[in-house]
């Protein structure tokens, strides 16, 4: 086969354009990660491209096939955006496989876009392929030519289930069970501080989720309210009561703003707390609970259906992609499960891995479903610094130097060196480090971050010391399953236990990151400890950090390291 470029396009929400050079990503960027662009940020002109693909040394004439992620719809779906300036719509592949298009892939859309005075023919595969695609190929099975189930669940799907064999293609399985990812922040409207009392009939805050997953710790779950959450999501769901029966014919998971599927799921809640109301059970519980029932579902209905898909014997591999492989405690409930050898979970599970799987489903039509060559960082890199605001002042800076500044003055420090992380978790690249052996220290970050209190920080923990401190402390650079902190280390390292005894680990290992390695390895020879504070780097609300001056101007942090050079203000003051 000749060299291939393909260019991937993710338009809707967590926008990202990615380019493969034959078998291997040059980059993937998503638009949040662009000028502190506020999170899940669309493509909003096709004119965008053309400079991302010029950033890497790339011309849109160089790309060989352009593939764009699909969208809402069960036939096809759309798109609006600008080109110039100017409006214009495409047309894309429905939200995941359908009677119109029953293979995901396969492309289901072709046509043509506008950019820059040009056009350019294109195809589109359905939004769920992108998914399955990006998972099973940047995972370790791919690299060893073995089979795997694929899970995909995101917002607007309902959790289904794949197999994907390097031989024999995709084989769609179905779904576990009929009810949208977007139910577990829909459960933040209906109880806690989140609570609305107008539901809107599409989901209008994607950020609940994740808060979500931090305060039910504050939370237990309760048999009662699980027994409660399992009767109403038969009636309401699965049933053969009437209105059971008809959502299911009228809405197949093909994405939210397609299909009435928020309205139910508002119905389910709110019989929830009718219920539960009366023997007054605290929201924060009734939460924790959710939080199990999904869990406990996950993990029962996958089970069910993995043992008798008939793919030889137990146990099995899994990638899990979507949305809710964001949540640290099911990807941790499906690695513990009996029938599953191993659980992989790639570090852009959500949207953010779409414009790479949009790309990975192009190269497939001419090689399959074959091992990607990537790395965790290969967003962008640093944009060159404007001047930086007046009490700055800069210094050389080794990473061992680092290290010693962090143990000695007890501060954080921004962090920002090479290209950025591939999804929502900073990794190191775009990350607020600090000492973790003071609790204040938990309070302090939430505190310049304009987070919640009862929000966790994450450790980031030297692979091989890992063991010792966390249970199981198995390998996770990625940041994408849950620790326990074992016990001893729960005062030692505060900052970084969340209220359940908890912690959303990642490790270092060796050629992992060598700033990292270094930086870990200086301050676990000072401190003893071979563990940091690790938050990203970012204005509330937007995604990381492009550049020195942003953080600078940011001004909550009175020191910022990048490659090799120390910025400190000087001028005694940090923003409130």
């Amino acid at each position: 086969m000749t060299q291939l470029i393909i260019c991937g396009l993710k338009l809707t929400h967590d926008g990202a354009v990615a380019l493969l050079d034959d078998d291997r990503l040059i980059f993937s960027v998503e638009m949040e990660k662009l000028g502190n662009g506020p999170r899940y940020s669309t493509v909003a002109d096709f004119s965008l491209i053309p400079q991302i693909l010029s950033d890497f040394g790339y011309k849109p004439e160089d790309v060989d096939e352009w593939v764009v992620d699909g969208w809402d719809g069960d036939v096809s779906g759309t798109v609006s955006l600008l080109d110039q300036g100017a409006p214009t719509e495409i047309v894309v592949g429905p939200y995941r496989e359908s009677p119109a298009c029953p293979a995901l892939d396969v492309p289901s859309v072709s046509g043509i876009f506008p950019m820059d005075g040009a056009t350019y023919p294109y195809t589109s595969f359905p939004h769920a392929a992108g998914h399955v695609s990006s998972a099973y190929v940047s995972s370790p099975f791919a690299r060893r030519g073995e089979a795997s189930f694929v899970l995909v669940w995101d917002g607007g799907l309902f959790p289904r289930l794949y197999w994907v064999d390097p031989r024999e293609g995709v084989q769609n399985l179905g779904e576990l069970f009929p009810i949208l990812g977007h139910a577990y922040a829909i459960a933040g409207h209906h109880f806690g501080p989140f609570r609305k009392t107008v539901q809107s009939p599409t989901v209008d805050d994607l950020s609940v989720a994740g808060k979500l997953m931090a305060y039910i710790a504050l939370g237990q779950p309760d048999d009662a309210v699980t027994a409660v959450l399992r009767e109403e999501f038969h009636r309401i769901f699965e049933s053969d009561e009437p209105a059971a029966v008809e959502y299911r014919a009228t809405v197949g998971g093909y994405g939210s703003l397609f299909e009435r599927s928020v309205p139910p799921v508002h119905e389910f809640f709110s019989a929830v707390r009718a219920r539960v109301s009366e023997n007054g059970v605290r929201d924060e519980d009734v939460l924790a609970s959710v939080h199990v029932f999904f869990e406990e579902l996950l993990v029962e209905r996958i089970t069910a259906k993995v043992t008798a898909a008939g793919k030889g014997k137990a146990p099995w591999n899994l990638c899990f992609a979507g949305g809710c492989a964001l949540n640290i405690k099911w990807n941790s409930a499906l690695r513990a499960a009996p029938v599953f050898r191993d659980v992989w979970v790639p570090p852009f599970p959500n949207d953010s891995g779409s414009a790479i799987g949009a790309a990975v489903l192009g190269r497939t039509q001419h090689v399959g479903l074959t091992a990607l060559d990537w790395h965790p960082r290969l967003g962008p890199a640093l944009t060159p610094s404007p001047e930086l605001p007046a009490g700055w002042t800069t210094s050389a800076c080794t990473p061992e130097e680092l290290a010693g500044i962090l143990h000695g003055t007890g501060e954080p420090v921004v962090v920002l060196h090479g290209r950025a992380e591939l999804g929502p978790r900073a990794l190191g690249g775009r990350s607020i480090l600090a000492a973790p052996v003071s609790a204040a220290m938990k309070d302090e970050l939430n505190r310049i971050k304009d987070r919640e209190p009862y929000r966790p920080v994450a450790p980031i923990c030297l692979e091989e010391e890992a063991p010792k401190i966390f249970s199981p402390g198995t390998p996770d650079p990625h940041m994408l399953f849950d620790h326990e902190v074992r016990p001893g280390w729960e005062e030692r390292i505060p900052a970084v236990v969340h209220l359940d005894g908890t912690a959303r680990l990642q490790t270092v290992g060796r050629g992992d990151d060598d700033v990292l390695s270094s930086v870990l390895s200086a301050y676990h020879r000072l401190s003893g400890i071979p563990v940091l504070c690790n938050t990203s780097a970012n204005l509330n609300g937007h995604g990381f950090f492009p550049d020195v001056a942003s953080a600078a101007r940011w001004g909550r942090v009175s020191r910022i390291w990048s490659d090799g050079t120390l910025y400190r203000r000087t001028d005694g003051r940090t923003e409130a």
